[in-house]
């Protein structure tokens, strides 16, 4: 069966694009000497690559807060003058090795692990998976990368044990870990992990596009792929979500109550309050890869965020975004 295009062009047109300094040197510190070359993937144009706001969420499932917050970057400082550009989607290749791994670099914290496996992995899934560039660009910088690996396929590769070893290692409530050790165990072959990674002040209106590609190449996979065992591959029932929040200080303390108008929690990325809710189960841990020195946030301490999502409930989550940054 032939291919079906990955996703309908479209385009956000707007003039200009702020840059913080710490976005540009991040997406630049490596360069891509690959040819450029767009695979069917959406062009797009956006005028701010302000940080976007975060909003409050649940706690642990039980608790909803709707609190709007304030954003912040440790290193989100303004760019003098605008940058117009052109944000193009594209097939990960090889020559995005660098620009890929710098995004990733502190995906499981300050943990030393075969992070160019992982990245080799993601590269190696062309068919599901995108990264982000700016059309043009001489450097080739990645801005964003998603993905969707089957933990069961990879089960045996060296950077999928230290996650999942990592992981069962920093989840201290005994009951969540035992639902995790049957999630990466005799269900692993279910399980897709979602890999998103991006700079801090990438456009927020390119999210929507970016997750429906990807599940939309996800779901035709289980179609398109050359042989039935990589089409059950992508079959995921579950979807494993690694990411970053913000705890307040005091949040453990009075019930879990916060003074002074300040919220409990802050997402590092605005979609995961949609995967929050929408999560079977989750659990936080430390983080310390992460320097809070935003004033904004100096009441807070950097969290990891585990999120297991049914795969049932991806049509939810991108109706949810779509209302979320429409707003």
């Amino acid at each position: 069966m032939p291919r079906k295009p990955k996703k309908h062009s479209h385009s956000l047109r707007h003039r200009l694009v702020t840059f913080s300094p710490f976005a540009r040197s991040k997406a630049m510190a490596t360069r891509n000497r690959g040819a450029t070359k767009v695979i069917e993937k959406p062009k797009l144009q956006n005028k701010d690559l302000a940080t976007s706001s975060f909003n409050g969420f649940k706690n642990n499932g039980k608790d909803k807060t709707q609190q709007s917050g304030s954003s912040a970057s440790s290193d989100d400082e303004e760019f003098e003058g605008d940058v117009q550009a052109d944000f193009v989607f594209f097939d990960p290749k090889p020559s995005d090795f660098h620009g890929v791994k710098v995004l990733l670099q502190t995906y499981l914290d300050n943990l030393q692990w075969d992070l160019s496996g992982f990245v080799d992995l993601i590269l190696g899934q062309p068919t599901v998976g995108t990264v982000v560039k700016i059309e043009n660009d001489e450097d080739d910088a990645v801005y964003s990368v998603v993905s969707a690996l089957n933990l069961g396929r990879y089960k045996d590769s060296k950077c999928v044990l230290e996650l999942k070893d990592y992981l069962l290692k920093v989840c201290r409530d005994m009951d969540v870990k035992g639902k995790l050790k049957s999630l990466v165990g005799e269900h692993v072959q279910d399980v897709g992990l979602l890999v998103s990674q991006r700079v801090v002040n990438l456009p927020p209106q390119l999210l929507p596009p970016l997750y429906n590609g990807l599940f939309d190449e996800v779901e035709w996979a289980t179609e398109d792929e050359p042989t039935e065992e990589l089409q059950s591959s992508f079959r995921f029932k579950f979807y494993l979500i690694i990411s970053k929040i913000y705890k307040h200080k005091s949040a453990d303390q009075n019930g879990g109550t916060v003074k002074n108008g300040e919220e409990t929690l802050i997402y590092n990325r605005p979609e995961d309050e949609i995967f929050f809710m929408l999560s079977s189960w989750s659990f936080s841990f430390p983080s310390h890869a992460q320097q809070v020195t935003a004033n904004e946030l100096k009441n807070y301490r950097p969290m990891g965020l585990v999120m297991v999502v049914e795969a049932s409930k991806i049509s939810s989550f991108r109706k949810q975004l779509h209302s979320l940054i429409d707003e």
